[in-house]
């Protein structure tokens, strides 16, 4: 599979250690920083890795970028902790680094420990030119929806296991209720101003497609920790019922619970069920917008993250969503709720009206 081609879907029997590995870092809404190894089988695979990140390793000006990337890791390792750093590791390309993470030993734990820190790195730089570019938050979202409508779109024209797609921005009305409905909210912690939805036909193909997202759209290391919701899978039971799945389990990092990854929004009924999750998107700017950066961005590469929220259900769970104190409608009512209680009242609590006591 080439990564201009839609390519196929794989099946739960056709994933790898690393393809469950990040399946359920995204359902648990974990961080990549907490990992101690990777499950990268070759060069190739370290490549589909990379372009996930919106690198292109086959391009000059990228190759450079990322040994920059690297160089300054290692250099913060070496200037702040005095990690002994092997000169042959030091020396690796990062798709070398990526397959020598896999292994064991001190090599291993050095390729590890350089690969976080390119992480944390790339990410700053990223938001750093974000905030460098004269783009306006309205151009920089069309980037995104072109980006996702063409993968997701591709998706669909192979016929794809997928019955609708819902692709949109928050509105200004949909962002002040938020704002005003959660005392803990704002503005700068909204993740959804940018929300994409997938139903697909069953729930067996959630997986599947979350993986090939993962691939193609948006890099699994880049969901944002502590914003993921499962209430569809237990993990350990819906692995343990695939015999090649069950295989796998016992060789995931940190060992595997049975609990739901439940949503601390208190507006959600205790019966609704979805996976949610929120990403860091990585976009790749046009050569013509990075030429009216700042010169001093254009050593950060052409890379920028943008947040945004996505929805994974299945058509059964769905429609059972639409019933009773689950449904949309009667979200935004208890939203609402909460938003003209605050207006009217700030954090007092109600006043009682006092009865008379008989003389």
């Amino acid at each position: 599979m080439t990564y201009d081609t839609v390519g196929s879907l794989k099946g739960l029997d056709e994933f790898s250690l690393m393809d469950l590995e990040a399946v359920r870092l995204i359902l648990r809404g974990d961080s990549v920083v907490d990992w101690h190894r990777l499950h990268v089988r070759d060069e190739e695979e370290a490549r589909t890795l990379l372009r996930a990140q919106e690198f292109r390793p086959e391009e000059p000006a990228d190759r450079a970028r990322l040994e920059a990337i690297k160089n300054e890791a290692i250099a913060y390792l070496r200037r702040h902790f005095e990690f002994p750093i092997p000169k042959p590791v030091a020396r690796c390309s990062v798709e070398e680094l990526l397959v020598l993470a896999s292994g064991k030993g001190h090599r291993q734990l050095c390729a590890c420990t350089i690969l976080k820190s390119m992480h944390i790195i790339h990410h700053l730089e990223g938001r750093e030119l974000l905030f460098s570019i004269p783009m306006s938050d309205q151009d920089v979202f069309h980037l995104v929806e072109e980006k996702v409508y063409r993968i997701v779109g591709g998706m669909l024209a192979a016929g794809f296991p997928i019955t609708e797609f819902i692709g949109g921005r928050k509105n200004k009305d949909s962002l002040y209720t938020k704002l005003l409905s959660k005392t803990d909210t704002t503005a700068a912690a909204i993740y959804d101003k940018l929300r994409f939805r997938i139903v697909t036909r069953e729930a067996d193909d959630i997986l599947p497609i979350l993986l090939y997202l993962s691939e193609r759209l948006f890099p699994f290391n880049y969901v944002v920790p502590g914003q993921s919701t499962n209430t569809i899978f237990h993990f350990r039971s819906y692995c343990d019922r695939h015999p090649f799945l069950r295989t796998l389990l016992r060789e995931l990092q940190a060992g595997v619970d049975d609990g739901l990854t439940l949503s601390n929004n208190t507006f959600s009924d205790q019966s609704y069920r979805v996976i949610h999750f929120v990403v860091d998107l990585p976009v790749r700017l046009p050569p013509e917008i990075m030429e009216l950066a700042p010169p001093a961005a254009w050593a950060l590469g052409p890379i920028v993250f943008v947040l945004c929220e996505f929805q994974l259900i299945d058509r059964e769970t769905e429609a059972a969503n639409e019933l009773g104190d689950a449904s949309h409608a009667k979200y935004k009512e208890r939203q609402k709720v909460a938003v003209m209680r605050r207006l009217k009242l700030g954090g007092r609590a109600p006043t009682r009206v006092p009865t008379k006591r008989p003389r």
